[in-house]
């Protein structure tokens, strides 16, 4: 069985539209039943598959004949616009999807979370580490917490026991809090927890509101997989401990089970997000799938690393991007080559930046992230997108790392230098002509007419203003300009030459 809410969540990755809700999402769903155009079969069910259905209106009838309390129905634009007219008194919940998504496909993920109530972290697939943390809890009498080796909650019991003010904080923020993971680490917890099965107590500490903690790691093999944490104001007694030392051993067992089934979800999301940045003829639909907007999306590139470990940071950064619910994410990630890339439904650069932000702040302190931010896009001009995103992240790898991570709207003048660089590097640029001239007479006579040149460019002209750049008296520009028209033929009166100078000079800027 799942509940409504969860369901309707779930099928939001295949591109489920919720369209009308007039029962409690809270509702539990215990059953299926399969739509009968015909009418020869009377099956009843809390969900009906409208398979066949001639309408909207005519699922929904059919749904009020199973008993079901919603319904899902294929369609387009004109089922949404159906579905949202169909009014409450008919007491169904009215879930739409794309034509394209299969009908096989939408009956075994409905089978499989209603029948064998299957969930994962990435939205489906066995596990019930709720349920399990409940368990814990009545078996040590105490509230408890699973969480991963990030610190974030996995599941928590029911907080009808006695929470400290540092658990509350927790739970309401789904993760430690920063000076919580710090205190912890300063102790020595997450030490421990990596070296040791044993479990430990944390001592109190009324400046983070902690009363006490047992906590012991979650392992399979030598792999840390989380820890479970127990609210106490003392070390528990012993038979406590071995059932909290029983419990972690099932927890990492459900995990082992959660993780098969979230890295096949990772699999089809990424292989869908390659399909649109390489650019796909059926992309509107893809997007569906994925449960994105058709537009407008942008596409983000990051890269991450910690010193040491080569690839550790960009599978870290991979899987925070991936982590959660799909409905719960704003956006479908992929990992290609050494970049994780993200699509995220957002036509303002802030909402994207603010993203990255929040990766960056998922991250331990010691992971470098880098973060490039492309320019708006429909579904079908994601692969522009995306090479504005690869030139965004180059160009915040070329930079400090504590400037705001660039996006092509704000960045594109630089993009454009960038590109007329590596295009110089290519022996694209005339390796002969006025400024070539320069460059040369430059390096043989120590002078600076490729710096004044410039800086009358930037000028427009103004020999005061060039000078006040270059730090010298402005007849000292008028002189070098004079001398500088003996050695090459500038043609400054002509406006083409002075942009194709400007246009050489800003490739090989950095030369």
């Amino acid at each position: 069985m799942v509940r409504l809410d969860h369901l309707v969540n779930v099928l939001g990755g295949y591109g489920v539209r919720l369209r009308c809700c007039p029962v409690s999402r809270a509702t539990v769903i215990r059953s299926v039943a399969m739509f009968d155009a015909t009418g020869a079969e009377e099956a009843t069910g809390d969900i009906l598959l409208a398979v066949g259905a001639g309408s909207v209106r005519a699922a929904v009838t059919g749904a009020r004949a199973a008993k079901a309390v919603a319904v899902l129905v294929r369609g387009g634009a004109g089922a949404d616009r159906e579905a949202a007219a169909i009014g409450p008194e008919d007491g169904v919940a009215v879930l739409v999807v794309d034509p394209a998504v299969s009908w096989s496909q939408l009956a075994g993920v409905v089978y499989g979370l209603v029948l064998e109530g299957r969930e994962t972290a990435s939205g489906r697939g066995p596990t019930d580490l709720f349920a399990l943390a409940d368990s814990l809890a009545t078996a040590v009498d105490a509230a408890v917490t699973i969480e991963d080796p990030l610190s974030r909650v996995m599941a928590h019991s029911t907080l009808g026991r006695v929470a400290d003010r540092a658990l509350r904080e927790t739970v309401l923020q789904r993760r430690q809090p920063a000076t919580l993971r710090e205190l912890f680490e300063s102790r020595g917890i997450h030490a421990h927890l990596a070296s040791s099965d044993a479990p430990v107590f944390v001592e109190p500490d009324p400046g983070h509101g902690l009363d006490g903690r047992m906590v012991v790691a979650v392992r399979v093999g030598r792999e840390l997989l989380g820890s479970v944490w127990v609210a106490c104001t003392e070390p528990i007694p012993s038979a406590r401990r071995a059932a909290l030392a029983d419990g972690a051993r099932t927890v990492a067992l459900h995990l082992l089970r959660s993780r098969a089934s979230a890295d096949l979800e990772r699999q089809v999301e990424s292989e869908l997000v390659i399909r649109l940045l390489e650019g796909s003829p059926d992309a509107t639909t893809v997007v569906g799938r994925l449960g994105l907007a058709s537009a407008p999306l942008r596409v983000v590139a990051v890269r991450a690393q910690i010193a040491a470990e080569r690839h550790a940071g960009l599978l870290l950064a991979f899987e925070q991007a991936t982590f959660g619910f799909g409905w719960s994410r704003p956006g479908r990630s992929t990992l290609s080559d050494n970049t994780v890339y993200t699509i995220l439904p957002s036509d303002r650069v802030r909402t994207a930046r603010d993203w990255v932000t929040a990766l960056r702040t998922s991250l331990p302190a010691r992971v470098t992230l880098s973060a490039g931010i492309g320019g708006p896009a429909t579904a079908a001009d994601l692969p522009s997108s995306r090479q504005e995103a690869d030139e965004c992240l180059a160009l915040h790898e070329q930079r400090s790392a504590d400037i705001a991570y660039p996006a092509y709207d704000e960045s594109w003048g630089e993009i454009l230098l960038q590109r007329l660089r590596a295009a110089a590097r290519t022996g694209r640029i005339p390796a002969r002509g006025p400024v070539a001239e320069l460059r040369r007479y430059d390096s043989a006579h120590a002078t600076d007419y490729v710096a004044t040149l410039r800086a009358w460019l930037d000028a427009q002209g103004d020999p005061v203003v060039a000078a006040a750049d270059l730090g010298v008296h402005p007849n000292t520009v008028r002189n070098r300009m004079r001398k500088m028209r003996e050695v090459a033929a500038l043609e400054l009166e002509d406006a083409r030459t002075r942009l194709a100078m400007t246009i050489d000079l800003a490739a090989f800027e950095d030369d």
